[in-house]
């Protein structure tokens, strides 16, 4: 199992919080990782193996120039040290890390239909009564739940959908005939 990104994460979210830095940090860093996403010739220049890496680092020095020196200075070690590619992997684990510090918790809401904008907030106050922290909520639909809802909330998952519980129930079934 690869945990290079966890380790680099947490070097920046140590080194932003010692600067007390973690909110500039944070936005530099996601707003380089989606113009990565969205250009695709600085996308080439990360991914490009066969570029050599002092090339990389000269260029992406010069187009950061005017970043936050913390962040140009990761995204550069990044490079130096081949991990580049794993720039989506830091960034949601730094994410991570600074929900945490900041008692957020990032949750995903999957519903068979559109959520009614009252109805999604009403979920997310009962989340956040539940667990004490501020929630930040995704949500997307998936017509094959049928009904009902699943909640992603890091590793915890509660599938309260009409589909689980009738897989549930088959599975129940299945092996109580055994």
């Amino acid at each position: 199992m690869a945990v290079a990104h966890l380790t680099y994460a947490r070097a920046l979210f140590e080194a932003a919080q010692e600067q007390g830095r973690l909110a500039e940090a944070r936005e530099g860093l996601a707003d380089f990782a989606a113009n990565v996403r969205d250009v695709r010739e600085l996308r080439a220049l990360i991914e490009n193996p066969e570029l050599d890496r002092r090339v990389k680092i000269q260029a992406l020095a010069e187009i950061l120039a005017g970043s936050d020196e913390l962040v140009r200075n990761f995204v550069l070690l990044l490079v130096e040290k081949n991990r580049a590619t794993q720039l989506d992997e830091v960034v949601s684990e730094f994410e991570r890390l600074v929900a945490r510090e900041e008692g957020r918790l990032s949750v995903e809401l999957t519903t068979a239909r559109e959520l009614s904008a009252d109805d999604a907030q009403q979920i997310v106050s009962q989340i956040q009564q539940a667990s004490g922290r501020k929630v930040d909520a995704t949500t997307s639909v998936d017509p094959s739940l049928i009904g009902g809802i699943v909640l992603q909330a890091g590793s915890l998952r509660v599938d309260a959908s009409v589909r689980g519980r009738l897989d549930r129930l088959r599975h129940q079934l299945a092996t109580t005939r055994s």
